[in-house]
């Protein structure tokens, strides 16, 4: 008899065992090339994205702290309980939208996402400028995403420096576009250094954040309570709705939901990743549920901890001379080296944030650019054949990024009403297909892996199609109700502007090469061997036997 050492036993099932893996994730792979095949597409970019790591991008960019800090200001304009409960009520009618969308995600999971949706579900008639309407506004909208987070980042940046020299500094427009442009350039060197390695840049974003907003929680109740002695009590934080603005109280309370509307965006950045990701069908709605309500509860957390901190004199923290009501309020309770460092941390959770959004959204340019959506198409959606991503696609959306982020230089009224280009451009764009889906196409669609039920499904729907109806009506009104011209909300020029310019450029000149999605597939390549054969119409994608 032949005896075997135990160690070389063991060594063989751990052989075996790797070798099963290797031969699992193999299948997996096919399963997800033949299906974008059927959608009509080839696989072109590294599928190296893990769940987890789709759910890192997502909740990369929105990141809770960089948020929060952010929308400190709206959300206190109608006092503690308005940003607690405004937070509140607006998290679980944006998860509407997440829901349904990840039902779209999971029944066709492509990087162009919203606009091939809304091509396959749109009618005969519509269907071809619509998506194209669809494809450039959710493009804009990202772009806008990384101006604003971008900029944010750059008035953080300049609040811990206002704070380090005890107010000693003055805080100009043209600084802090220069710091913006310095983030932008860098975040672009490093998307495109990093491109074999994106997924793991979303788990070390992911990370710091975590580490971020735990440090938050423990440090500012603990320099609360010594500074202090007590925090603010429960009827302050949970019942007092104040006004910091000229519009009743009712309505400034229904404003104070942009924070959260500004903070929980982007999620369809886990659209844009679906052909990089592993069991897309159902990791890329897994990435979207979860993130959303993730960063929506902690948050909401967060913000609680925020208001039963602060100053209970919400006009002096909003009144802040630093500019910004959250290093303000940090400030207080901790003193300046704490502040210091907090706002430096958010600051860096902010640039990856940013990072996060430009490969995102150079994701959607590509997707675009291969259906010959975008000017200089042919040139954009190259892949480049070592890193197996889009550079040309991400040093594309850097340009458009540093060219719209000039129009910050015309004044605030300018910046907001570029900033809310996101908003305005995220939301039709997202509710755009889940409408569709409803009424034309509602023949059309085919559940995927992820699916909420023939009765939630469409009350979910139409839940999310009046929110975000709703919501782009709140992105259009001013701040204040004294309307001039440095308080003029100009989102309406903008976005209208976009929305019209896109549909005559079609009709005028795009028409003639932007015919839908359009399959990049051979006419000879056949789906695992079988005699499947993907036939590809100016109108619509088909597969026949």
């Amino acid at each position: 008899m032949v005896s075997v050492h135990p160690v070389t036993s063991r060594i063989s099932a751990i052989k075996s065992q790797q070798s099963a893996i290797r031969e699992i994730d193999a299948r997996d792979a096919a399963g997800d090339e033949n299906l974008l095949a059927e959608i009509g597409y080839k696989q072109e970019l590294n599928r190296s994205f893990k769940t987890y790591q789709v759910f890192g991008i997502s909740y990369s960019i929105m990141g809770i702290m960089p948020g929060i800090s952010s929308m400190a200001s709206t959300g206190l304009a109608a006092g503690p309980a308005g940003f607690v409960w405004g937070w509140a009520i607006a998290s679980c009618l944006i998860m509407c939208i997440a829901l349904s969308l990840s039902e779209l995600a999971s029944a066709i999971p492509t990087s162009g996402g919203l606009y091939y949706w809304t091509h396959y579900y749109s009618s005969p008639n519509l269907r071809v400028p619509l998506s194209f309407v669809i494809g450039l506004s959710n493009s804009m909208a990202l772009c806008a995403g990384v101006v604003s987070v971008a900029y944010g980042n750059a008035e953080q940046i300049l609040a811990a420096v206002y704070i380090q020299q005890d107010g000693d500094f003055v805080i100009t427009t043209g600084k802090t576009y220069g710091i913006f442009a310095a983030c932008v350039v860098t975040q672009t060197l490093c998307t495109c250094l990093s491109a074999k390695n994106s997924a793991r840049l979303q788990t070390v974003s992911g990370v710091l954040n975590t580490i971020t907003f735990s440090i938050f929680l423990i440090a500012l109740p603990i320099g609360t309570i010594r500074n202090r002695g007590r925090f603010n009590d429960g009827s302050f934080i949970f019942a007092q709705v104040e006004n910091h603005s000229d519009w009743n109280k009712g309505w400034q309370f229904m404003l104070s939901l942009m924070a959260a509307v500004w903070s929980i965006g982007a999620f369809d950045s886990c659209i844009h990743c679906s052909e990089e990701c592993e069991n897309a069908s159902m990791g890329v709605p897994i990435g979207i549920m979860t993130s959303v309500s993730t960063v929506a509860a902690i948050s909401w957390f967060c913000i609680i901890c925020l208001v039963a901190c602060m100053n209970p004199d919400v006009s002096s923290v909003l009144d802040s001379a630093t500019g910004f009501p959250f290093a303000q309020i940090v400030y207080d309770s901790l003193g300046k080296q704490w502040a210091i460092g907090i706002m430096s941390l958010i600051a860096v959770c902010q640039w990856l944030c940013a990072a996060s959004i430009l490969t995102a959204l150079s994701r959607q340019v590509w997707a675009f650019a291969r259906d010959n959506g975008l000017p200089f198409h042919s040139f954009i959606k190259v892949v480049d054949k070592r890193t197996k991503a889009p550079l040309r696609a991400v040093v594309f959306a850097a340009l458009i990024a540093l060219l719209l982020g000039c129009l910050c230089l015309a004044g605030s009224a300018a910046s907001n009403a570029l900033f809310s280009l996101t908003i305005s451009g995220n939301y039709v764009s997202w509710c755009t297909p889940i409408l569709l889906r409803f009424t034309s196409g509602k023949s059309r669609f085919r559940p995927g892996l992820f699916y909420m039920g023939d009765f939630w499904s469409p009350v979910i729907g139409w839940t999310g199609i009046v929110w975000g109806a709703f919501v782009l009506i709140m992105s259009m009104f001013p701040s204040t109700k004294s309307v001039a011209k440095d308080t003029m909300n100009y989102t309406v020029v903008i976005s209208c502007g976009c929305w019209i310019l896109s549909i005559i450029y079609f009709f005028v000149y795009k028409y003639k090469f932007y015919h839908g999605p359009a399959s990049n597939l051979n006419p000879d390549e056949s789906i695992d061997g079988k005699s499947d054969e993907i036939v590809v119409t100016d109108s619509d994608f088909e597969k026949t036997a």
